[in-house]
This record gives structure tokens, C-alpha cells and sequence, in this order.
């Protein structure tokens, strides 16, 4: 028996399901440290596709290589390290991620690997595409100049959104956000909706898809879940395929709405992949990769080029401990076409949806409205602003009438604005009847 057929002998008793010396890359793992396999004997670059074998009577153990140093690669199983040990042989699978689309998939519920997790069935796919897509030349771009309709008056009349814009939503815990995601989903004008649900509880997956999204939400609308107790490397996969599955829809011609949640939860993922690989820490433990990604992602949504449609997305963003200043709340602020800022005293005060109009801006909108209609509302939103930044002396009575006639017409208007900014989830205004109410209001 010559080397070759000798080599090929000892593989298949490690458990090789197939291989071919001649074409195939075989390694094997030396260690396991933390969430990290380490493999030597096999090259291959980032992002690559592994697969570890195991001694037991199970399918092989997929992972993808997320670092190298020298001889010695890197991996991250996708799913689970449970039966992994030294000496396992790990097989080089392909390239690249990656995963199927299609029609099929509306209305359906799916994982980072775009495998369905509703019971619903198999998903029949029409293509494959790259979870990681080429960044589009910003001179190909199509210009953001069509005013997209959101059904919700608040930001319909101040923080007007286009086709193409990207936006993010920054809230603390329990100031309605989902709840504002389910009205943007059932109400705003667009063929095709593609939800990513990333790093939330499983109790909250299934309740958006049942409850805040319910059956004539999802019917057109896809939606990625990798709730917080899969790996790092699921939701990371998981937040680049709702991207994908946008860019084929919108490839097609279609008007597509993207809503991520969050851009929080994916950077914590990243930051768990960074620190494993060893990359050092910066603010808030957060690795230089993360930075890296976050507008990755974001610079896939625009309008596309030529005749393809559009991509217009919401993306949340955790402001944890209510704190405006995070590193990623600084990230999507820099990065995103404006943002709507929920404030937790309006929430707490039953106004919903709780948009505080001081901290919130459309950086697009006036490309998007006429100069009457930038005009009234910008003179509610700096009657709004002013009520606000005197709302303590107004309160304990320390403020004389007629001292700011200015202030005394934002006085006299408050209750009206209150009642224009509110909103009940179920209810919708067209941007023609957003801007009638936002006329009379002031008037």
C-alpha cells in the first residue's frame, strides 16, 4: 500500500464520509478553546465553510473559519461544540457561504441558514446567492427622491422617509419599539418585507410573528430569526442573509422594506467572535471588526442600480441603560440616513408611539417634501423642541404669559401636537391625510 492510499485509509477510520485525496483538504483538530476550534493541516481563508467530523453517529458539525495564525486555523461551529475532540478530522467544504431564495420564501420563517423553523415544510429556492455581496459602486447608486408612505403620522409629517433611506429606531427596553416595527410592517407601502430578527428572546420571535406581525403581516413579509441562545457565528449569518434575501427581491424589480432588529445584537455577536479569535478590545469590549461590519451591512440598502427596485430599511438600536452616547448608538447615528429617537418618559406617559421629535431627524426629507409642507413641519417640530426645553418652568409656574410670544403659541398648540403625534397601532394616515391633520393642527 503506497503513502496516498495508506493516507486515505486513516482518514476513512476517523470517519470521513467521502473524500478524494486529489481534490479535497483535510485537517485535524489539535484543541478547543472557549467558542474557537483550532485545526492544523488545512488551510483556507475567511469565511470559508468547514466541516468536523465527530465519533459519533451524527452528521458532521459545520463551522466557518473566523481566523488563522500560521499553520493553525480557526473555527466557529455554527450550531454546537458538543462532540468535538482532539484528533477529529475537519474537511474543507467551499468558498464562500452560500444560501437559497426564492418566491417560496414569503410568508415563511427561517434561519441563518435559510432552513425553515415554522413547521411548514421544506422551502423550494429559484437561486443561490452569497451571504456576503460585493459593496455597490456609490456612483451606480439610484438617488433617494420617491417619498415611501409608512401609515404612521408622526413620521410621515416630520420625519419624512424616501424609497432607498436607511433609518435607525434607537430605544431603550419596553418603550415600544416592536410594537412600532409591527405597524411599520403592516402599514408601510412596499412589495416585499423582510424582517431580521437577531440576538431577540424566543418568546419574542414567536410573539412578533404571531402577534405584533400576525397573518396578514407575514403574508408578505419573510422573516430571519436567530434568537440569543444560537452562536455568534447564526446570527451573524442570519443578519447577512436578511440583506441577501432583500438585494435578490429588490434585484427583481420590487420596492423592498428591510426591518432589523437589532444592529445591537449583532455587534455583541461580533464582539463574541472578535475576542474568541483574539482581537483587543476597545470601548465597551467592543473588538475593531465590529466596527468594520456595522456599516457593511448598512451600505447594502439603497435604491439600485439601472432598473432594479429599492431598499429601504429601519434598523433598532439598543441604547442600554437608556444611554444615547453607546459606541453603536454613536456607529448608527454616523452611518444611517437619520434616526427616531423613543424617549421612555413619553412611554411612560402613554404616548405612543413614544417618538421624541428633539433628539429625532430625516436627513432626506427635504429632497422628499415641497416647501410648504418642510416649512409646517418644521414649525411644529421647533414649537415641540421649545415646549420641551421649558417644560420645568412652564410646570411649577415660573413662566409669565406674553414674556416669549413664541413660546406662548407652542403653549397654546401643545395638546393639538400631542394629539397629531399619537397614534393607535392599529390605526393608518396616508401621507395625504398625515399632512390635512398636520395642517390643521397648525392652523
Amino acid at each position: 500500500m503506497n503513502d496516498e492510499n495508506r493516507f486515505a485509509a486513516e482518514l476513512e477510520k476517523l470517519g470521513a464520509k467521502s473524500f478524494s485525496t486529489r481534490t479535497e483538504r483535510f485537517g485535524r483538530v489539535t484543541r478547543v478553546v472557549g467558542l474557537t476550534v483550532e485545526a492544523t493541516g488545512i488551510t483556507a481563508e475567511i469565511g470559508a465553510q468547514c466541516v468536523i467530523e465527530t465519533s459519533r453517529d451524527e452528521p458532521p458539525i459545520e463551522a466557518e473559519v473566523v481566523g488563522f495564525d500560521g499553520k493553525h486555523l480557526y473555527l466557529m461551529p455554527i450550531h454546537y461544540l458538543e462532540g468535538i475532540k482532539a484528533g477529529n478530522l475537519v474537511r474543507f467544504k467551499q468558498a464562500q457561504s452560500l444560501v437559497g431564495v426564492g418566491e417560496s420564501m414569503l410568508g415563511r420563517v427561517i434561519n441563518g441558514l435559510g432552513e425553515p423553523i415554522d413547521g411548514k415544510g421544506s422551502i423550494s429556492f429559484d437561486a443561490q446567492v452569497a451571504l456576503d455581496a460585493r459593496a455597490v459602486n456609490p456612483m451606480q447608486r439610484g438617488a433617494v427622491k420617491d417619498t415611501l408612505d409608512t401609515g404612521i403620522k408622526a413620521i410621515n409629517g416630520c420625519l419624512t422617509f424616501g424609497k432607498g433611506q436607511r433609518m435607525g429606531v434607537i430605544a431603550g427596553s419596553g418603550v415600544g419599539k416592536s410594537v412600532l416595527m409591527g405597524m411599520l410592517t403592516r402599514n408601510t407601502a412596499a412589495d416585499v418585507v423582510v424582517i431580521g430578527l437577531i440576538g431577540e428572546r424566543g418568546r419574542e420571535v414567536q410573539e412578533f410573528v404571531q402577534r405584533t406581525l400576525g397573518e396578514a403581516g407575514l403574508a408578505r413579509a419573510i422573516v430571519v430569526a436567530a434568537p440569543v441562545d444560537v452562536s455568534p457565528v447564526m446570527r451573524i449569518k442570519a443578519a447577512k442573509l436578511t440583506h441577501s434575501i432583500a438585494e435578490y427581491f429588490a434585484s427583481k424589480g420590487n420596492d423592498v422594506l428591510l426591518l432589523f432588529d437589532s444592529l445591537t445584537r449583532v455587534a455583541h455577536a461580533q464582539r463574541e467572535i472578535g475576542l474568541a479569535v483574539g482581537e483587543p478590545p476597545t470601548t465597551k469590549g467592543y473588538t475593531p471588526s465590529v466596527f468594520s461590519l456595522l456599516p457593511k451591512l448598512i451600505e447594502r440598502v439603497g435604491v439600485g442600480p439601472g432598473p432594479q427596485g429599492s431598499i429601504s430599511a429601519f434598523y433598532t438600536v439598543l441604547a442600554e441603560g437608556d444611554d444615547r452616547s453607546d459606541p453603536i448608538v454613536d456607529v448608527a447615528r454616523a452611518t444611517l440616513d437619520g434616526q427616531i429617537m423613543l424617549s421612555r418618559e413619553l412611554a411612560d406617559a402613554a404616548h405612543y408611539p413614544a417618538i421624541d421629535l428633539e433628539g429625532s431627524i430625516s436627513r432626506v426629507a427635504t429632497n422628499l417634501l415641497t416647501k410648504d409642507q418642510i416649512l409646517i413641519a418644521q414649525r411644529l417640530r421647533r414649537y415641540w423642541t421649545l415646549y420641551a426645553q421649558k417644560q420645568d418652568l412652564i410646570q411649577v409656574g415660573a413662566y409669565t404669559e406674553k414674556t416669549d410670544p413664541e413660546l406662548d403659541e407652542a403653549i397654546r398648540l401643545k395638546g393639538m401636537i400631542n394629539a397629531f403625534l399619537t397614534q393607535d397601532s392599529d390605526e393608518v394616515f396616508d401621507l395625504a391625510q398625515t399632512f390635512s391633520q398636520l395642517k390643521q393642527t397648525m392652523s
